[in-house]
């Protein structure tokens, strides 16, 4: 019973996935965990899924699949994988294996291929004209938060309120105060945007504005 509960175990440890995150047209390069010595009658080879993508057996030259001829580099010493100039498709579970009297998994990783965010634009609109609430909202291309916030003379506070419609799939968009400023984050795994406005500079700012205009048109 010791003995297939420490077996359990060690299946477990070599089934461990790496989820990687990298960004499109970047490069992307993948280590075995462990040192790989090739006996005879020996292979070892990288595939994503089901598909080959290079294969060394024991003596020989590696062979790189046709699909990824132009778009791989293997190193037959150190046995790692570099992938060049990644996109979407190359997303998957990438596998290390070596084949000998038993296999064996040297490595293995979840790649994930993303594309970086788009910048994000931030709006302050006051509640009213004499108010001391604002309204902040965080918008994308496709994607938009907002928040209220309350400014008195000395400093905001954050109210709450958040409101948000999220369609990029893996993407955060975040708003929040910091040393006195709004902050509109757009971030995912793999890159970020911000930006920010002082907001009781702004939000005075605006309420003088507002304020001079009404006196106008009245």
């Amino acid at each position: 019973m010791f003995i297939f509960m420490i077996l359990g175990l060690l299946a477990g440890i070599q089934a461990q996935v790496t989820p990687v995150f990298v960004q499109t047209g970047t490069d992307l390069l993948l280590d075995v965990k462990e040192p790989v010595v090739l006996k005879e009658a020996d292979s070892f080879k990288w595939t994503v899924g089901s598909v080959n993508v290079v294969r060394l057996v024991h003596g020989g030259k590696p062979t790189i699949f046709l699909n990824y001829k132009s778009r791989v580099e293997f190193s037959a010493q150190t046995h790692s994988l570099l992938l060049k100039n990644v996109q979407k498709g190359d997303s998957g579970v990438y596998r290390a294996r070596v084949a000998a009297e038993t296999n064996t998994d040297v490595a293995e990783y979840s790649v994930t291929v993303l594309d970086p965010v788009s910048g994000v634009k931030l709006t302050v609109k006051l509640c009213s004209s004499d108010s001391t609430k604002v309204t902040v909202i965080c918008s994308t291309e496709d994607s938009l938060i907002s928040s209220t916030f309350t400014c008195d003379t000395q400093t905001c506070s954050h109210e709450g309120g958040e409101r948000a419609e999220i369609i990029t799939p893996g993407a955060s968009l975040d708003v929040y105060l910091e040393n006195g400023s709004v902050i509109c984050n757009h971030s995912n795994q793999v890159s970020s945007t911000r930006t920010s406005k002082r907001l009781k500079i702004f939000v005075e700012s605006l309420k003088r504005y507002l304020g001079l205009v009404s006196l106008s048109t009245g």
